[in-house]
């Protein structure tokens, strides 16, 4: 997986390569290039876009979460568990992808190696962040539009609200698999730190439970999660409100909190 990254690193350190800010700015191209082209490689990514799209089947097909529903005020439960197959996405990104491919690129010593080269180890972090938004915004689109033409469920009627919750969970969770890239040893140790996360965090998103069935003492708990804002945030705005200031409050914390702290205690070697 790290092959290519690797010879990016080697020739971006020639001798012969320019300096100045457009070799940087094209080293960070060439860079994100090579990150999306292993992230395609990658036989997860596969798991990852594939579970949203086979959640929405089911649920889509099912006669007992297609129809409406006096537990969600006539409305059908799939139209209400969109947001949460979203933030498992997000979780599953954030969580897995992005903190094994960290901590695997230090401890194989990449990222030591990118700090002798124009492009510097922080361009890495760019790249990544680049190409996981860009993956997580075309399986949010692919999810969204399978979801209206095949079982008619609506778009978010606060579209902008969507994206600006949307927006935010992402940077959210991504704050929160840099901590773990941060502190965790290898890609292994990485990895399944993040997969212990992601379990609780996606139940407080409603993976298994949806918000509008949760006991209010877990939802309440849900409100300061990351998923769990995330997703209510979502909602809200899938429904046509605006996103409450509270859970956008919750996202941007944990954004510039863990942000900082990832800031902090990260290691490039």
């Amino acid at each position: 997986m790290s092959t290519q990254v690797i010879e990016k690193a080697q020739e971006m350190s020639h001798p012969n390569t320019a300096t100045g800010r457009g070799s940087t700015l094209t080293g960070l191209g060439k860079l994100t290039g090579s990150e999306f082209r292993l992230l395609l490689r990658d036989p997860g990514m596969i798991f990852v876009a594939f579970v949203p799209i086979l959640l929405v089947m089911i649920f889509g097909l099912l006669p007992s979460t297609s129809s409406p529903s006096e537990d969600f005020g006539g409305g059908r439960f799939i139209d209400f568990y969109l947001p949460p197959i979203v933030t498992m996405v997000i979780g599953m990104m954030a969580l897995n992808a992005l903190t094994s491919v960290l901590a695997t690129y230090r401890e194989r010593g990449i990222l030591r190696r990118l700090a002798v080269t124009p492009v510097r180890p922080v361009s890495l972090l760019l790249a990544q962040g680049i190409v996981n938004l860009a993956s997580l915004t075309t399986i949010t689109a692919g999810v969204l539009a399978l979801a209206g033409l095949a079982f008619d469920v609506p778009f978010p009627r606060q579209f902008f609200g969507f994206v600006v919750a949307f927006l935010l969970c992402v940077t959210a969770m991504f704050a929160v698999g840099l901590l773990i890239s941060a502190l965790a040893p290898t890609g292994k140790a990485a990895n399944g730190i993040g997969t212990m996360a992601f379990f609780p965090l996606a139940f407080l998103a409603g993976v298994w439970t949806p918000g509008p069935l949760m006991p209010d003492v877990v939802r309440t708990i849900s409100d300061f999660s990351p998923l769990g804002a995330g997703s209510q945030a979502m909602l809200r705005a899938w429904e046509g409100s605006f996103p409450e200031p509270l859970h956008l409050v919750v996202l941007l914390a944990y954004t510039i909190g863990l942000g900082f702290l990832s800031s902090r205690l990260f290691r490039w070697e």
